[in-house]
């Protein structure tokens, strides 16, 4: 084994070199790839590519074992060389802390489904922490190493000579002009300075909402307050909704759209319900609020890893829309639809009977507010919440198979949790 150590480190500072070059390629990688999964835009530009990206983004992570597992076998070696250097031995430390962080949380997000959500939510916060540190020091590190920066020039003063001297004054010895040069700055000192200011004022800013975001979020009850449908009447919540059965929800909802968010009122609402049934519906949103509704208390959990415990929702069991349109004997699928006008998804009738699938109308109490998906969305509790659709407003019973959005693009067509009850 020593010998073995001994072929590893010989040559270890060209190795480390390399080492560095690989690691930062890596890391620039999972940087940017994992903002563009973050980023509500790239969901859609990138389409089913996003899904090729999240795989890039798993893989490349796991890869990134490598550079890190072969810079222990060096470190014993380099940390003698830093031996008074406590800069560098600083920054090699943060590196690694910020590395070995990514992977672990990386790793926890990859299996979410056998962590558990909790430990999924947690890992999603360090791994976006991580991210929004390291893409501006990587950033930084890159542009101020470059070779071009490496032997800067300087920008100096040349101290002038005595006056005596520059006059040649008579008895007065004549020396050359002093060369002492004073550097105002280098040309390295300048671009890092440059650069990390522009790092600051460009990325600052939106770091700091992120934080805001993340360690405080957005409660429902604070969603429910910026509500921008204007519906009328409000439905009048069940005694098991106000207050709500469950305590309240636990945990913060993160807003994912593939259009902007939608609002309605009372002229541009209707609830339909068409294809393969026996009785066709069109509701307007007066009627529909006026249908017996249920309460449940279920969790919610979304693909990306994160979750909000113990809603309390209140609506009307999908099953109890399907009775009331009497479902045709040709009918093998539910399509939803989505208000936004692009958005689909479908259950088979089986699933679509689950007896706690709804069709939702209010959370914990409230009207469901527009950023969460309201007036009326889907909850599927044994499901991923792709399968919720969100501003649900016509539900189609067709005798084929049809492939939602996000199946479209890779996702599972059932997406069952790990311990669903599945049909």
């Amino acid at each position: 084994m020593k010998n073995v150590l001994e072929r590893i480190r010989k040559g270890y500072g060209k190795k480390l070199v390399s080492l560095h070059m690989w690691n930062a390629w890596l890391v620039l990688f999972l940087s940017i790839s994992g903002l563009m999964l973050l980023g509500g835009v790239w969901r859609e530009l990138l389409g089913e590519g996003r899904v090729w990206l999240k795989l890039a983004h798993i893989y490349i992570g796991l890869v990134l074992l490598i550079p890190v597992i072969y810079y222990l076998l060096l470190a014993s070696k380099h940390w003698k060389r830093l031996k008074g250097k406590n800069g560098q031995k600083a920054n090699v430390i943060f590196v690694m802390a910020m590395l070995v962080g990514w992977i672990i949380s990386g790793v926890v997000l990859w299996q979410f489904r056998l962590v558990g959500p909790r430990a999924a939510n947690a890992a999603l916060l360090i791994h976006d922490l991580l991210t929004w540190i390291g893409l501006p020091v990587i950033i930084y590190h890159s542009i101020t190493r470059t070779k071009w920066l490496k032997e800067p020039q300087k920008r100096s003063i040349t101290r002038e000579a005595s006056p005596a001297a520059r006059e040649g004054e008579p008895g007065v010895r004549q020396q050359p002009a002093a060369s002492t040069s004073q550097p105002l700055y280098s040309r390295r000192g300048f671009i890092k300075v440059a650069v990390g200011a522009g790092l600051a004022v460009t990325l600052g800013p939106t770091f700091v909402r992120w934080v805001g975001r993340s360690l405080q979020m957005p409660t429902a009850e604070e969603y429910a307050a910026d509500n921008a449908n204007a519906l009328l009447p409000d439905p009048v919540p069940l005694p098991e909704s106000a207050p709500p059965i469950g305590g309240g929800a636990e945990g913060s909802f993160r807003v994912y759209t593939v259009t902007d968010i939608p609002s309605f009122d009372n002229s541009n609402w209707s609830f339909t319900i068409d294809g393969l049934v026996n009785n066709k519906f069109n509701w307007s949103w007066e009627q529909f609020v006026a249908l017996k509704r249920q309460v449940q208390v279920s969790d919610f959990h979304c693909v990306t890893g994160w979750s909000v415990y113990k809603n309390t929702w209140e609506g009307i069991p999908l099953a109890t829309l399907l009775d009331m349109a009497g479902v045709q004997a040709g009918a093998v699928m539910v399509k939803l639809y989505s208000g936004d006008g692009v958005y689909t998804d479908s259950l088979t009738l089986e699933q679509a009977r689950m007896e706690d699938i709804m069709v939702a109308v209010m959370h914990d109490g409230k009207p469901i507010p527009n950023q969460l998906g309201g007036p009326v969305r889907l909850v599927t509790p044994q499901m991923y919440a792709y399968k919720s659709v969100k501003w649900l407003n016509r539900i189609e019973l067709i005798d084929k198979e049809h492939i939602g959005y996000w199946e479209e693009r890779g996702y599972d067509i059932d997406a069952w949790l790990p311990d669903a009850k599945r049909v």
